[in-house]
């Protein structure tokens, strides 16, 4: 005991000064792909090599559909590789409470040859403006309290995830992120929860025991989907041994993208999602 006190005290502080200083997220964190949208003269070769099929393509009557799905993205970069229209970017704070919101679609006229002539639609402007991640922390604090007039309580499932996930979610309870600071805890129990954070394309081994966790949570319930995986399947899609997404077992309040997710996107969303728990209430 007394060479553990002893080390602490030799280490100090890690806590990150997150939200008084801005949040410390690597440069050389990959985020979401940021496409040239008026510049992009042909989107075959980015979709062709996308694991995930983030990129889909729908072509009639001269006029292609191209789509940029981030809740399926895994930040691979395969398709900046491909394509010089493409690149990545560190933003990583896509938290939204519709799976429609996750789209970006634009439409172009071809050339004969297939490659796109000119933008005729480009993608529609988000809804509105994140919030600054330096105040995510204060931010979410003050709702907690505002909305539940104590802690916030989840319970973390993984119906089927790789783990990649559960370190970074694992991370919220380290000493450099602290989430207890914020007025959040996680339980064991779903009886005991707020919210649940669910990740993993839910295995159909899982499907059960997560419509049982749901139904044991207590109203006014909220569920996260978190990372590619449970927003839309991610690698593993809809197959003979699992469901696919989150939504297609159990309703979901918000979808938060990434593989994985940084811990303050996490973070990010659970502020979003704070506001229609104190709408229910």
């Amino acid at each position: 005991m007394f060479e553990t006190l002893s080390k602490s005290l030799k280490t100090g502080i890690v806590t990150t000064g997150y939200p008084d200083t801005p949040a410390e997220v690597s440069q050389h964190a990959r985020g979401k792909p940021q496409v040239d949208w008026a510049g992009w003269k042909d989107a075959r070769p980015a979709a062709a090599v996308c694991p995930t099929a983030a990129i889909e393509l729908r072509d009639e009557s001269g006029v292609r559909t191209a789509t940029l799905d981030l809740g399926k993205c895994i930040y691979c970069g395969l398709c900046a590789d491909a394509d010089p229209a493409i690149r990545m970017t560190h933003e990583r704070a896509l938290a939204a409470c519709s799976r429609q919101n996750l789209r970006q679609t634009a439409r172009y006229r071809l050339n004969a040859d297939g490659t796109q002539q000119q933008l005729l639609a480009a993608p529609a402007a988000p809804d509105a403006t994140p919030e600054s991640l330096e105040t995510v922390g204060r931010q979410l604090r003050e709702r907690i309290q505002a909305v539940l007039g104590r802690s916030l309580h989840i319970r973390e499932v993984d119906a089927g995830s790789c783990n990649g996930c559960e370190v970074e979610i694992h991370g919220l309870n380290s000493p450099v992120y602290d989430i207890e600071r914020f007025g959040i805890h996680f339980v064991a129990s779903p009886r005991h929860a707020d919210m649940l954070l669910v990740t993993g394309p839910v295995t159909r081994n899982m499907e059960l025991a997560l419509r049982k966790t749901y139904d044991a949570t207590p109203d006014p319930r909220l569920v996260v989907a978190v990372g590619a995986c449970g927003c839309s399947g991610g690698l593993f899609g809809r197959n003979y041994a699992t469901c696919g997404t989150v939504d297609a077992v159990i309703p979901v309040d918000l979808y938060i993208p990434g593989c994985p997710p940084h811990p303050l996107v996490i973070l990010e969303g659970l502020l979003r999602l704070l506001g229609q728990l104190k709408e229910r209430r």
